[in-house]
C-alpha cells in the first residue's frame, strides 16, 4: 500500500493538511487531531457506505442526498438536529460525501454557534480535487448556486481514495471535469496524461488515482494560497463555471455540476476563440479529452440561450454588474474577461448546443 501524500495549504489564519491515500477513514480521529466530540454529517447515499469506517462518532447526521437539498432548509434542519444532541463550540463537524455534503456540512460549521471545527472527508472524485480545498461553503437559493455562503478553512482534508470504489462509473466521470479544468489552468502534463489514458483512467490502479488527485489539488494550492477570498487570480478557478452554473439551473438540476463544466470548458474555449485570445483547435482538442473521459460536450438543445444568458445574470462573479468570463489563450494560460459582447456568448451558447 502506497503511503498517504500529504500537501500542506497555509491561508491567512494558519494552515492544514490535505491527505491523499489509502485506508484513511478508519483513522480519522488521530489523523485530523479530533479530541472533543466528533459529528459526522453525512447523505442518504454515501452515509451507508462509508460512515462505520470512521469510527465511533458522537453524532451522525443524515441530510437527503443531491444539489436540490443544498439548501437553507437543509442548513436549519441541521443546526436543529446539532443543538438537540447537546454539540457545543468544542465540537468537530466532519463532512463525509461530495461536493454538496462539503459545502453544506462547511456552511453550517461555519456558522453554528458562531463557528466550530470543521474537517473534509471527501468521498467523489469531484469534491476531492475541487469542493473539499480552499475553504469555499455555502447553500443555493432558487436565483443561482452558492448565493449564500461564507468561507471556512478545514483543519484538515482526508480523501481516502478507497471510496473511489463505490463511486458510480457517472460521477467519477463527473470528477474528471473538475480534473481537466485544473490541468487547462496551470498543469499541461496533467492535460497530457489524462489525453494519453483518459479510457483507462476508472479502472486505474490506487497508486494512479491517489496521484492523479494529488497533481489536480496541487494545482489549486497554489491558486487558492495566492488568492485565500477570491479577490483577483483565484477567479480562473472558475473556468467554465458561468456557463455551468447557467446549465445547472436551467435544467432544473437534472445536469450535474460535472457534466455541466464540461459543456462550459466547451464553451469557454469557443468564446475564447470567437474573441480571437486562442485558436480554433483548442476546443477540439478540450471536446477529445473530454469524450475520453465519458463527459458530454454538448448543451442540450432543450436548454434555449436567452434562458441560459438570463440565468448568468444572477452569477455571483459579476464585477461591477458585469458577467466575468474565465478564458483560454492556451493551455495552462488562463484569463479573465469582464466585458464580453451579449451577442457573443449567445452565439457561443448556439453553436456549442447539440
Amino acid at each position: 500500500m502506497n503511503e498517504a501524500t500529504t500537501l500542506t495549504v497555509t491561508h491567512p489564519t494558519g494552515k492544514y493538511d490535505v491527505l491523499i491515500g489509502s485506508n484513511l477513514l478508519p483513522r480519522l480521529r488521530e489523523l485530523a487531531h479530533i479530541s472533543g466530540p466528533m459529528v459526522l454529517i453525512t447523505d442518504s447515499h454515501v452515509g451507508p457506505l462509508h460512515a462505520a469506517r470512521c469510527g465511533q462518532a458522537d453524532c451522525v447526521l443524515t441530510m437527503p442526498a443531491g444539489e436540490r437539498h443544498k439548501t437553507l432548509a437543509t442548513a436549519n434542519s441541521l443546526y436543529v438536529q446539532l443543538l438537540a444532541a447537546g454539540v457545543d463550540r468544542s465540537g468537530t463537524v466532519v463532512a463525509l460525501g461530495g461536493g454538496v455534503v462539503g459545502d453544506v456540512a462547511g456552511f453550517v460549521a461555519a456558522t453554528y454557534m458562531r463557528g466550530v471545527a470543521f474537517v473534509q472527508c471527501p468521498t467523489s472524485l469531484l469534491a476531492m480535487v475541487d469542493a473539499s480545498v480552499g475553504g469555499k461553503t455555502g447553500v443555493d437559493l432558487p436565483e443561482g448556486k452558492n448565493l449564500v455562503g461564507a468561507f471556512k478553512q478545514p483543519t484538515a482534508v482526508l480523501a481516502d481514495i478507497d471510496t473511489l470504489q463505490t463511486l458510480p462509473s457517472t460521477e467519477f466521470a463527473a470528477g474528471m471535469a473538475e480534473v481537466i479544468k485544473h490541468g487547462l489552468l496551470g498543469h499541461a502534463r496533467l492535460f497530457a496524461d489524462i489525453e494519453n489514458e483518459g479510457r483507462r483512467l476508472p479502472t486505474a490502479s490506487p497508486a494512479r488515482l491517489q496521484t492523479l488527485v494529488s497533481e489536480a489539488v496541487r494545482v489549486k494550492r497554489q491558486i487558492v494560497q495566492e488568492d485565500p477570498f477570491e479577490h483577483g487570480r483565484r477567479a480562473v478557478l472558475n473556468l467554465g463555471h458561468t456557463f455551468a452554473h447557467a446549465i445547472e439551473q436551467v435544467s432544473q438540476y437534472h445536469i450535474g455540476h460535472g457534466p455541466a463544466v464540461a459543456m462550459g470548458l466547451v464553451a469557454a474555449a469557443n468564446l475564447s476563440a470567437r474573441l480571437a485570445y486562442c485558436a480554433p483547435q483548442l476546443q477540439t482538442q478540450i471536446e477529445q479529452v473530454l469524450t475520453a473521459v465519458n463527459l458530454p460536450v454538448r448543451i442540450p438543445a432543450n436548454l434555449p440561450p436567452a434562458a441560459l444568458y438570463q440565468a448568468m445574470g444572477s452569477d455571483k462573479k459579476k464585477a461591477a454588474g458585469q458577467l466575468r468570463f474565465i478564458l483560454l489563450q492556451d493551455i495552462g494560460h488562463p484569463l479573465m474577461v469582464d466585458s464580453v459582447p451579449e451577442k457573443s456568448v449567445l452565439a457561443t451558447l448556439g453553436e456549442v448546443q447539440g
